[in-house]
Formats: structure tokens, C-alpha cells, sequence
């Protein structure tokens, strides 16, 4: 910060002058910000809103879009889907005798497990906890103390990012052989060796679904013939493309391991999440301009932000 006087004062004076002065800057800018933490509770408490389980909750279209495969819907309640009816027309997948799909219907009868959204979860959680930190820096902490709202910013930027994070998706929560759907949440169950995997993506609710079969290379018998087969029909044809992008790989799942035959992927936007995501994009901005503002009055503004 550069300081002129005339005249001149002495060295110790002004240095004394240009402490004085930052002094006054950090405190305006403190008060300030106590503005600020306000606004950003809205906002938070915006966010809050959306995500809680308010009847009747959204009704969102689950369907595919050029093909008959996947036709439904399910409706989501805060963190929950509370109902759900899809019919599905699967090539690898018969429908039960006398039907022309295979449906599969959210259980509500009372005990049946709970079909979360744990990523959802994971979001108000920690939009709660973000609620806590404003509340913490406005009535709890001392407000005119650079450092601790320093670190309450940091905090608060952490738990709005991380949020933010768990709406867009990550490889953890793609991780379908560990998070698939209880079969019993639906009735009648799931058929055998399909998986139903909801997740969050960019905000929209992702639904794949996975027929699967045993891992041919544990099944011994018949296996030397297959592969002559296979190996003819190869020569003369050409290898065959792969249908999907997990043809060849072997995953465990339910405790078995398991190759997939088809993947159908479904993807609907819920405007509530969408809504969420802009909110949080626009407080995680707004914070990380308090922290900027505050670390260059405290003359550290070369530090790491992130």
C-alpha cells in the first residue's frame, strides 16, 4: 500500500499512519462482511428449501427417448423416491408371462427399504453445515476478529464446493456394483440379475439399468465349445462391436462376479436440482470474492485461495 504525505512525515509516523489506516480498512470491511454472511444464509437456506421433503414432492418422466426400452416416472421427495412405476423392454430381459413389459414398481408397503439419494443427502448435510458456520461467524465468534472469520470463510467455501461436487457426480457415486438398488424396495422384487442404479449427474437424476449374467470364465462346462464357436463365427464375420462400453469387463456384485450383458441409460432433468446447482455455483463465487477481499487487507493476499 503506498501512502503520500506533504510534507513528509517521519519514517515511524508513517508507518504508524499507514497501520492506523489499515487497521480502520479491516474493521469497515469486517462489518461488512457480517452483510454479507447474511445474504449468503438466504441463500443457503434457498438451497435448504429445495432439498427438504415437501409433499407432493417432483414427478419426473423416466423414459428413453427414441426406443421403448425404458417408459415411467418416479417421484422424488426430498432425498427420497417415495413412488416409481417403470415398464421395461429389454431384449435380454423376457417379460413375465401374459405381460408385454417387465414393470417395476416402488414398494409402499410399511417396512420396505428406502429408496435414498444419498448424494442428495450428502448435499443437505452439508448445506446445513454451512447454515452452522454463517451462524457460528455472525452470533458465536467475534465478528471483528480477521482471523477467525477468515477461517470460518474457508470453511464455509469448503461446504458449499463439496456440495456442489456431490450434485455433479463423482467416480464414487458411479460405482454401480456397490450401490445398486435393494431388490426389495420394489414389488414384486427386482428379477434376478438386474441392476438398478439411480444417481445424481450435472444435476440430473441418472437411471442405469444393467441385465447381467455370471461370469462366463467361472463357468467351465461348455466353455471349450463356446469359444471354437465363437472363434469360427469371428473368422468369418468379423469380431463383433461391443454393444455397450462395459461388454468385457467383470464386476462384483451382490458377491458374485458378473458381466454385463445390456445398458440402458436414462437421464431427466429435475428443475429443483438445477435450481440447487446455480445457487450454490453463485454462493461459492460469493464467498471465495469475501476471501479474496479479506486476505488482501490482511496483506495476505498471495496466499492459496483454494
Amino acid at each position: 500500500m503506498a501512502t503520500w504525505a506533504y510534507p513528509p512525515l517521519p519514517a515511524d509516523q508513517l508507518r504508524h499512519e499507514e497501520e492506523t489506516a489499515l487497521s480502520k480498512e479491516l474493521e469497515w470491511l469486517l462489518a461488512s462482511l457480517q452483510e454479507s454472511l447474511a445474504s449468503l444464509r438466504d441463500g443457503l437456506q434457498e438451497c435448504a428449501g429445495l432439498l427438504a421433503p415437501k409433499e407432493p414432492g417432483s414427478t419426473l418422466v423416466v423414459s428413453s427417448v427414441r426406443s421403448e426400452s425404458v417408459k415411467g416416472f418416479v417421484t422424488r421427495v426430498g432425498t427420497r423416491i417415495v413412488k416409481g412405476d417403470i415398464h421395461l423392454r429389454l431384449t435380454s430381459l423376457p417379460p413375465p408371462r401374459g405381460a408385454n413389459s417387465t414393470r417395476l414398481n416402488v414398494s409402499s408397503v410399511p417396512g420396505a427399504p428406502e429408496l435414498v439419494l444419498d448424494q442428495l443427502a450428502a448435499v443437505r448435510n452439508l448445506v446445513n453445515q454451512g447454515l452452522d458456520v454463517v451462524d457460528v461467524s455472525t452470533f458465536t465468534g467475534d465478528p471483528l476478529n480477521a482471523s477467525f472469520i477468515s477461517g470460518q470463510l474457508r470453511l464455509l467455501y469448503e461446504h458449499i464446493s463439496e456440495a456442489k461436487s456431490a450434485l455433479k457426480g463423482n467416480a464414487e457415486t458411479s460405482k454401480w456394483w456397490e450401490h445398486s438398488a435393494d431388490s426389495s424396495v420394489f414389488d414384486p422384487p427386482l428379477p434376478p440379475y438386474l441392476s438398478f442404479h439411480l444417481t445424481i449427474v450435472d444435476a440430473a437424476l441418472v437411471l442405469h439399468l444393467r441385465t447381467l449374467e455370471p461370469n462366463p470364465a467361472n463357468q467351465a462346462s461348455g466353455s471349450f465349445g463356446a469359444e471354437i464357436g465363437l472363434s469360427i463365427r469371428d473368422r468369418l464375420f468379423g469380431p463383433r462391436l461391443p454393444s455397450h462400453d462395459e461388454q468385457n469387463d467383470v464386476f462384483v456384485w451382490q458377491g458374485e462376479e458378473v458381466k454385463v450383458k445390456e445398458k440402458i441409460r436414462v437421464e431427466t432433468q429435475d428443475p429443483s436440482l438445477i435450481a440447487v446447482m446455480a445457487k450454490l455455483s453463485a454462493l461459492e463465487h460469493e464467498v471465495l470474492k469475501c476471501r479474496a477481499s479479506l486476505k488482501i487487507v490482511m496483506g495476505d493476499e498471495d496466499s492459496d485461495l483454494e
